[in-house]
């Protein structure tokens, strides 16, 4: 099952609704065109044929009227007047293809000066390619009063086979057809440009529809993208600032548990001495040493519990900045493992502000912590100077190095970089670790860089190192 997301849902559900409101519209808008444009056609068809119909009228009309006297006195059996009447009426010939035709009512074609092969022969059951009948039918219509008919025929001209439309009358006395036709290839052709028109504008409709979607999604993923990240920037946003309150709520609460610890746990430590050692100057010799060791463990308990309240919070971070701070750190971190630890820093023109003081001391002391658990270092070397950058902590061993991967490790070690990682970030600066590989005694190098913004003027701060 594919996993979604919420931007994708989002996104899915702007997108599925336009794209099927578009195919519809497209539909309906084509179905709609051809069906208005098909109405538009026909119309015209029917236009032009009953053009061409009443052309053909008039043409008969004309063929009829100059023969109408010849044909009016003449008798059913006049075979000279039927001679005149056809020889009239084959020498009237108009247009590239237009001539008038007669046949008897047995089929016998009489006139065809533009075929003249037909003429003399039966053409009773002629049909046309497509099974259409041609004689019968014209002899029908003429034995009814007259009409029109429409087949496939051969133009004279070119050859070739065409629709024609054919209007025929009855002479009744002599039992003759008489009829002319024209072709309407023209009006077919101009009906089929007619079609394609209007296809290939259904075509362009479409094509402009597709591209307005298109430019539409675009444009909602676009703006998704847009709201996305917004989101994604106000979300880093609310992230950092929940970070940074619970860094300084973190700060707060070793703050106040260091101050509870050395101002009364520390306190009273002292005072149980205090009466203690008042107690062994009372007693005799036989409880001295029990006294002693009590007295000696009683010590070391006040220096841990001052060490803890150190660490939670120290006072010189406070009170003198941060690179007493980290010299006392070193000595200490010395002190307390044998460890070789140098502490190296210059005098800032510049004061480094208070977030930027916690977050290089917190990275400090994560850095001496982990040498004095993993790295079996002899040697560490502290930097803290400071640029036109910024400020720079560098903190150097000689050990083996970050062996990866660490799964004994991974619980801890992992967790106290990603803390110097949030914290060096936290503040807008970078983090950058180089170890050693394969457990080569090249040591580990670790280099937090803050940026200028958080060095304050001089004339707004006390004087101090860092």
């Amino acid at each position: 099952m594919l996993n979604i997301d919420y931007g994708q849902k989002v996104f899915l559900l702007a997108t599925v609704p336009l794209v099927l409101a578009v195919f519809l519209i497209s539909l309906v808008v084509a179905t709609q065109s051809r069906q208005l444009a098909e109405r538009e056609i026909q119309a015209l068809e029917a236009q032009l044929i009953a053009t061409k119909r009443a052309e053909l009228q008039n043409y008969l009309s004309i063929a009829r009227t100059a023969v109408v006297n010849t044909y009016g006195r003449a008798a059913p059996d006049d075979d000279i007047a039927k001679l005149a009447v056809t020889q009239e009426l084959s020498s009237m010939l108009y247009g590239q293809d237009g001539y008038f035709f007669v046949f008897d009512y047995d089929g016998n074609n009489l006139v065809a000066p533009r075929q003249t092969d037909l003429i003399g022969r039966n053409w009773l059951g002629l049909t046309d390619p497509n099974g259409t009948q041609i004689t019968n039918e014209l002899i029908r219509i003429a034995r009814t009063g007259g009409g029109y008919h429409s087949f496939i025929w051969t133009k004279p001209s070119t050859g070739e086979q065409a629709r024609m439309i054919a209007y025929v009358n009855g002479f009744q006395d002599w039992r003759w057809v008489i009829g002319t036709g024209i072709f309407i290839d023209d009006v077919l052709d101009n009906v089929a440009a007619s079609r394609a028109e209007v296809q290939a504008r259904i075509t362009r409709t479409s094509f402009y529809i597709v591209v307005i979607a298109i430019i539409a999604l675009i444009g909602v993923f676009m703006t998704g993208m847009f709201l996305n990240l917004r989101e994604r920037r106000l979300a880093d946003v609310k992230l950092k600032e929940l970070t940074q309150r619970i860094i300084d709520t973190q700060e707060e609460e070793r703050g106040r548990v260091a101050r509870e610890l050395h101002d009364g746990i520390s306190q009273m430590l002292v005072g149980v001495r205090y009466a203690l050692e008042l107690t062994r100057r009372k007693l005799g010799d036989n409880s001295i040493d029990s006294l002693n060791k009590g007295i000696d463990g009683l010590g070391q308990t006040i220096q841990e519990v001052r060490r803890i309240s150190r660490d939670l919070r120290p006072g010189a971070l406070d009170d003198l900045g941060l690179g007493p701070a980290l010299q006392a750190l070193t000595d200490e971190f010395r002190t307390r493992t044998g460890i070789h630890t140098e502490f190296e820093t210059v005098v800032f023109r510049n004061r480094l502000d208070q977030d930027a003081r916690i977050a290089l001391y917190r990275i400090a002391q994560e850095a001496l912590t982990n040498i004095e658990r993993h790295a079996s270092a002899t040697h560490v070397h502290m930097t803290l100077k400071g640029h036109r950058s910024g400020a720079m902590l560098r903190v150097s061993d000689n050990g083996v190095g970050m062996v990866w991967p660490q799964p004994e490790r991974r619980g801890t070690h992992g967790l106290g970089l990603r803390n110097m990682q949030e914290r060096i970030e936290q503040i807008g600066g970078t983090l950058r670790i180089e170890t050693s590989r394969n457990n080569a005694p090249t040591g580990t190098i670790i280099e937090a860089q803050v940026p200028l913004t958080h060095l304050l003027s001089p004339q707004k701060t006390p004087k101090e190192n860092a």
